[in-house]
């Protein structure tokens, strides 16, 4: 026997189980907040409940097969790729802005720095408080500023139509996460050798140039993962869409959060709602697994 296999024969129990002690606390909350929540859900999926705390007969299935048939849950479906492509297109661009601008030495640029992110700090019903003020058609702001810049002629209902509600509620959404996405790429941005900058310059460079060849490349990264990121949480948005709309006008933003509300909570089909969440997950994991797959490849060449 070596003397390493000895002094492991004599290591004492406690040390021996000592990692274990210190992961159990990570594992327990893992199974509390995700494990349970998750197979309660999966078991609420199978079986047909309407009101919460009644059992409900097994039916295997059968909430799978109705909820995928559902053209209301298709149609949310597709409300929500439109949410999250919209999300990430209008938040990538201001944040992408926000964090050039901010990257530039100037006088008080530590103060813009900080001020950027009260959008973010502001919790998200006094956001939709402020927004639903500023375009209200009687009293709001936006409005008559509109009609005297001559971009309308009268009064627009922001929330009135299926596409300006849409286009409206990214709008105020992608206000309130930009700074968030904004302070990440600043970060990536610091982190860039000012060398690579002064290297093309001395080439001849211009601006676009810089950055199209400099500065994009090195932030692919740093985008892609906030892409990742961002998708699973745009797509689980429900506090601002509900509070604004109410998945109205009609069914013009019923994401698919709202309408897994609104089938648990007004329609009493607590199993359906349940089925949704389970297709939810699997898509999402899908998609965060086909990402993890997409990133390693670039993780090798690096």
């Amino acid at each position: 026997m070596t003397a390493t296999g000895r002094q492991r024969e004599r290591q004492p129990s406690a040390d021996r189980y000592l990692p274990y002690i210190l992961v159990a606390p990570v594992l327990i909350w893992l199974g509390a907040t995700l494990i349970y929540p998750l197979a309660s859900a999966i078991n609420l999926s199978v079986r047909d409940v309407g009101i919460i705390g009644t059992e409900g007969a097994f039916v295997g299935f059968a909430n799978y097969t109705d909820v995928l048939g559902d053209t209301a849950f298709l149609r949310a479906l597709g409300k929500s790729a439109i949410w999250v492509v919209g999300n990430g297109v209008v938040q990538t661009f201001l944040a992408l802005l926000a964090a050039i601008a901010l990257a530039q030495r100037f006088p008080g640029v530590k103060v813009a720095r900080i001020w950027i992110i009260l959008t973010w700090i502001v919790p998200t019903i006094v956001v939709v408080i402020i927004w639903r003020w500023l375009l209200s058609t009687s009293g709001g702001m936006i409005n008559p500023l509109l009609v005297q810049l001559g971009i309308i002629d009268r009064p627009v209902g922001f929330f009135g139509s299926s596409t300006s509600a849409m286009v409206t509620l990214i709008l105020i959404n992608s206000w309130r996460w930009f700074p968030f996405v904004a302070v990440m790429l600043l970060a990536a941005l610091q982190r860039i050798p000012e060398d690579l900058y002064e290297a093309a310059a001395i080439d001849g460079a211009s601006a676009w140039q810089r950055f199209r060849f400099v500065t994009w490349p090195l932030l692919q990264p740093t985008l892609f993962v906030l892409g990742v990121v961002g998708t699973l949480l745009s797509f689980n948005v429900f506090d601002i869409v509900w509070l604004v709309t109410q998945g109205g006008p009609g069914s013009a933003t019923t994401t698919l959060p709202v309408l897994i509300y609104q089938t648990a909570f007004k329609a009493y089909r607590l199993s359906d709602a349940a089925a949704m969440s389970v297709i939810a997950t699997v898509l999402l994991m899908g998609f965060a697994l086909a990402a993890t797959r997409a990133l390693a490849p670039r993780e090798e060449q690096r």
